[in-house]
């Protein structure tokens, strides 16, 4: 009985999120007259699987910008891009060469209307990737960084080379790199049109740690916001 019920109300606060956030994307939907949408934020932040959700409930298109870069470069991931190049490729002028092709993207994606856009987690570094995200709305998911280690520790870090340190313990090389991105970028999110604390989500729900979030309760939250 008490899987019974306790199935019946996992089940009834799915449909109550649903609902909610179908009319929460109802009432935002005049305000964002059609503008883009771009999810900025560190890696592992959740910035895809937010953005697939917002673009389903608005009617909008999804693309990732990363994706979009890696086929102009003709390579699966920027993993691949790593080991086929080697580390000292993100330090020479080719590595600027891959930059400006990410800023292309965005330039291109800012051309159009209704798109939901996951940026790569360096996009924001450039400032004139924000001209172009500034033709729309930007949303940061800004996650505590211990909890972006775990998760990444959790599902390995081969696919993040940034993050790759095969001789370090996976959580603390998260931690400590991940630290030292977001020192360079702070000043960088504070540009984005609206911020999504999951620290601060987490406890105006009751929940002790963020990993108790739901996609659909994050999803929900930059709906809730006033847009400039």
């Amino acid at each position: 009985l008490f899987v019974c019920n306790t199935g019946h109300q996992s089940l009834h606060n799915s449909v109550d999120e649903a609902l909610l956030l179908k009319r929460k994307a109802e009432e935002v939907q005049f305000e964002l007259n059609g503008r883009c949408i771009y999810l900025v934020g560190m890696m592992g932040s959740g910035k895809s699987t937010v953005g697939k959700i917002l673009a389903e409930v608005l009617g909008y298109s999804y693309f990732d910008s990363d994706s979009l870069v890696e086929q102009a470069v003709g390579m699966p991931s920027v993993a691949q891009i790593f080991k086929v190049h080697s580390e000292a490729f993100f330090r020479d002028s080719e590595f600027f060469e891959l930059l400006v092709l990410q800023s292309s993207v965005l330039r291109d994606l800012s051309s159009m209307h209704r798109l939901v856009v996951a940026t790569g987690g360096g996009a924001v570094i450039r400032p004139v990737n924000w001209r172009y995200m500034k033709k729309g709305l930007s949303i940061m998911l800004d996650v505590p960084l211990d909890a972006l280690a775990k998760r990444i520790a959790q599902v390995g870090t081969a696919s993040r080379p940034l993050l790759d340190q095969p001789s370090a313990d996976p959580y603390t090389a998260a931690f400590t790199k991940l630290s030292v991105l977001a020192e360079q970028r702070g000043d960088a999110y504070a540009n984005a049109d609206v911020r999504v604390s999951l620290e601060e989500l987490a406890a105006k729900k009751g929940h002790d740690d963020v990993s108790q979030l739901t996609p659909t309760d994050i999803a929900v939250e930059p709906l809730e916001k006033n847009f400039p």
